[in-house]
């Protein structure tokens, strides 16, 4: 894996810069009218457009995560769930609607302020240095943090052993999974009440996916609220509390995560039937 470029790292996803100019006349098909956002969400998107360059990817996009809950997006490729996670962290700026964190308006503020708000991100790639030591690349993830690192650090070596075992080794001789799970703690040195994360399976043996699975439910349990975009999508929607299913650009069913699983045209259409 290369070094990651700056904290906030990864690229954009050519697939989904492609668009799709009809997405715009293509309604919400499970919700019908526009969703109503809870008073108890901590990060809202609504009615949000949003894109690369002149390319629109999202389309009239609305949905929400609540504390302490794990919401996974699921779709084809292209259908713009990683846009939405960019579109929130700042790394896009949203064409028209609102980006609401505990109620505040976040739309376009610069990733290094949104982090600093309580809001972490996890990139698909290119997440961790690889010619630093884990436990480097641990302080790294705190350099906007004025106080004393140990206790965190402590808390995360303690959480995650694996860590604690390798703490001097380079983050390039670790494996795959065991990046992850470095790219999982680094984000969480600022003690996020909100983290994003993008295809934290993608590339990894079965076995080594269900241990990634495994810790975003650890992460959850320290009080973390989690959005979280996922290839393989019945291993996603198992751990989560909700789900929503992105087409071209836009929210076509948001459910309860059992209840996807059960839709049988989510399970034709999206889950491999």
């Amino acid at each position: 894996m290369s070094d990651a470029s700056d904290a906030t790292g990864g690229k954009a996803d050519t697939t989904e810069q492609q668009g799709n100019e009809s997405a715009g006349q293509q309604g919400n098909e499970s919700a019908g009218e526009q969703a109503t956002i809870p008073d108890d969400a901590v990060l809202e998107l609504e009615s949000v457009d949003s894109g690369y360059g002149e390319v629109q990817v999202l389309y009239d996009l609305t949905m929400h995560l609540r504390g302490e809950e794990i919401i996974c997006l699921i779709g084809p490729n292209g259908a713009g769930k990683s846009t939405v996670l960019k579109t929130a962290f700042g790394m896009l700026t949203p064409w028209t609607g609102s980006v609401r964190y505990h109620g505040e308006d976040i739309g376009g503020m610069a990733p290094e302020d949104i982090v600093r708000k309580g809001i972490g991100y996890v990139p698909q790639t290119e997440n961790v240095f690889g010619s630093l030591t884990i436990d480097e690349n641990l302080r790294m993830g705190g350099t906007a943090r004025d106080d004393d690192l140990g206790p965190i650090l402590e808390q995360l070596y303690d959480r995650f052993p694996l860590l604690q075992d390798k703490r001097r080794e380079k983050a390039r001789n670790l494996s795959g999974g065991q990046r992850q799970v470095l790219a999982l703690a680094r984000a969480l040195v600022m003690e996020p009440d909100v983290l994003l994360i993008d295809e934290p399976s993608a590339g990894l043996a079965p076995n080594t996916a269900d241990e990634v699975f495994a810790d975003i439910r650890t992460v959850n349990d320290m009080d973390t609220a989690i959005m979280m975009v996922e290839q393989n999508a019945v291993k996603g929607l198992e751990i989560s509390d909700r789900g929503y299913v992105l087409d071209q650009g836009t929210v076509r069913f948001e459910d309860q995560a059992d209840d996807l699983l059960d839709n049988d045209e989510v399970v034709e259409l999206y889950l491999g039937g």
